[in-house]
């Protein structure tokens, strides 16, 4: 059974480590917009060109150029591969679009799903994590340290790094971004029943599994989740 869903949550609620379990376990793919774009540029595209003259112009990709890139996406995944929204619709204006990107395409939006945070708690998982500068193995001042200090678990490496972003200042504002923007689309979605609230603050495999009820009540077969070791504040 094909299913596309979307998932919302302020930067660091976990969508990405979400996406990646459901890849994995089901052969989703994610359609993150960035990421899209990025590729769609290198490669050229025709939707790629459009975006890189809006860019070098140093104007924003308009909610047309980011439509005709989720489409263009789609008829080249087919039409019997599930997807995963990431970072899309963000708008009112874009969720109508998707409506009719999909629509064109035999597809149906099946479930929206939101992970929730609180903010305070929010702030104190992004400000603390850190990471092997080597080989990129995630790590968290409360909740997940070297086993050896400043010595990575993995590869043994003693440099590591904290993205530049991961301050309290930037996440507070994208917490009243997401506010702002993108939660007033919950309602749209709300009105159609296909909304489900999973707490985010959730350890890893909690929210995993809250996930994998959700499809299942699209008639999906689901397999248990894989116990993976991720403690709750890395992801």
């Amino acid at each position: 059974m094909t299913l596309n869903i979307i998932l919302l949550g302020p930067p660091g609620a976990g969508k990405g480590t979400q996406a990646v379990r459901l890849e994995d376990e089901h052969g989703m793919v994610q359609l993150s917009t960035g990421d899209m774009l990025r590729a769609a540029v290198k490669a050229g595209t025709p939707i790629g060109v459009q975006a890189k003259a809006v860019m070098d112009a140093g104007e924003l990709v308009s909610d047309e150029i980011v439509s005709g890139l989720i489409g263009e996406r789609l008829d080249q995944l087919g039409s019997d591969v599930s997807v995963i929204f990431d970072g899309y619709p963000r708008t009112a204006a874009q969720a109508q679009a998707l409506d009719g990107i999909l629509s064109a395409r035999g597809r149906k939006l099946d479930h929206v799903i939101e992970l929730q945070v609180e903010e305070d708690a929010l702030v104190d998982r992004i400000t603390g994590r850190f990471s092997c500068a080597k080989c990129g193995a995630g790590y968290h001042d409360r909740y997940k340290l070297p086993k050896v200090e400043d010595t990575c678990d993995v590869c043994g490496s003693h440099e590591f790094k904290r993205r530049p972003d991961d301050n309290e200042e930037t996440v507070r504002t994208r917490m009243a971004e997401y506010r702002a923007k993108t939660a007033p689309i919950l309602p749209i979605y709300e009105a159609r029943g296909i909304v489900t609230h999973v707490d985010g603050m959730a350890p890893i495999d909690e929210v995993n599994d809250a996930i994998e009820t959700i499809l299942a009540t699209a008639g999906q077969s689901v397999h248990p989740a894989p116990v993976i070791e991720a403690p709750r504040g890395t992801g």
